[in-house]
């Protein structure tokens, strides 16, 4: 594999999987292509290991000159398509930049990659496009009907999901009329490291640390599967490795849950750790107000996002058999590598807060 761009790469599963593929692949050249929006936090790719060959490029998916001249400049045989608008709320009050952004911007990158790929000097040239997508393209799921699989119809239900599965549909075509070696992965809700606070996880965590309320839509019934985001990075290494191409996958991470078990579980393991370590709790004293009385107190139920999608659920039997791969983390684990990571990484998140919204996807 040559050199690879990784759009969106200061974003939250971007970074991870630069840190990831950096430890894992460290003689392959990366180069992140990001606008550093409110989300991408360029702090998110430092500490890469020593003699990584990475370079960061400050701009927009949407420059088709300048991403042309990064795939040509740079030597780029793969696209790993993180780049995205991802905040379901953030869709609902304000569509245009998730059409922007997730529509026509995919669209600028597939024709970047037809242009110097397929029609280039010496084209066609070896490649590979892998977008990164997810489960809510396929719409709500009953509680008794089966997982989402590959072969689901498209039901989106947000403006975020609606420009989701377009930008699907653009990959899927680029394939089928063009010829751009396409894979395409759905994956399921991600957490860990360097997320943003204003998805369930970092926000529930943050505002504990902060005793702030911890506000939960409707009945906190609406289920989610959980997908630890080094597991998602490991998943697209073996589509990149071994899928086929054209193809699509999903990633789940075999851990339904109901978001106010999620919020309970977060507030018992915050509040086990203060019990157990006094340092925690000269460094977040405001916690403590919260600990001493439970963090549970702080669940707040707020009136329901409009359209909210019930549950979602994945079925990941197409990649365990085609290509073996299975999540390594338990939710178990993954939760309290995350909230480690957040306990440690204050001054990571702190600068973000103001930027963040108070409420959950």
């Amino acid at each position: 594999m040559g050199g690879i761009l990784i759009t969106g790469g200061a974003g939250f599963i971007g970074a991870n999987f630069v840190h990831y593929w950096s430890r894992q692949h460290p003689q392959d050249r990366l180069v992140v292509l990001d606008a550093l929006t409110y989300a991408g936090n360029r702090a998110s790719l430092e500490g890469l290991p020593p003699g990584s060959d990475f370079r960061f490029v400050y701009g927009s998916i949407n420059n088709l000159e300048l991403v042309k001249r990064v795939l040509s400049e740079e030597g780029i045989d793969t696209i790993v398509h993180f780049a995205a608008e991802s905040h379901v709320d953030r869709s609902i009050l304000g569509p245009d930049a998730f059409i922007e952004t997730n529509v026509v911007g995919t669209h600028v990158l597939l024709q970047a990659a037809r242009a110097v790929w397929l029609q280039g000097p010496g084209g066609p040239l070896p490649h590979r496009f892998h977008h990164v997508s997810t489960d809510e393209v396929y719409g709500s799921l009953l509680p008794e009907d089966p997982p989402f699989t590959e072969e689901n119809r498209y039901l989106p239900n947000s403006p975020y999901s609606a420009s989701k599965a377009a930008s699907d549909h653009l990959v899927r075509a680029a394939h089928h009329t063009y010829g751009l070696q396409v894979t395409t992965s759905n994956c399921s809700n991600n957490y860990g490291p360097f997320q943003f606070p204003e998805k369930l996880l970092p926000l529930m965590i943050v505002n504990i640390l902060e005793n702030r309320p911890l506000p939960v839509y409707g009945d906190g019934l609406n289920v989610r599967d959980w997908l630890y985001v080094e597991d998602h990075c490991r998943g697209i290494e073996r589509i990149l490795r071994q899928g086929r191409v054209g193809e699509v996958y999903n990633i789940g991470g075999n851990a339904e849950w109901q978001n106010i078990d999620i919020v309970r579980l977060l507030c018992r393991e915050l509040d086990q750790a203060f019990a157990a370590d006094p340092g925690l709790v000269r460094r977040y004293p405001r916690a403590q107000l919260a600990a001493r009385q439970e963090s549970a107190g702080l669940i707040t139920f707020v009136a329901d996002r409009p359209g909210h999608d019930r549950r979602y659920a994945i079925d990941a039997r197409k990649i365990r058999s085609e290509l073996g791969f299975e999540p390594q983390e338990s939710f178990a684990s993954g939760i309290r590598k995350t909230i480690a990571w957040y306990l440690e990484d204050e001054a990571w998140w702190r600068p973000l807060q103001s930027a963040a919204t108070s409420r959950v996807r």
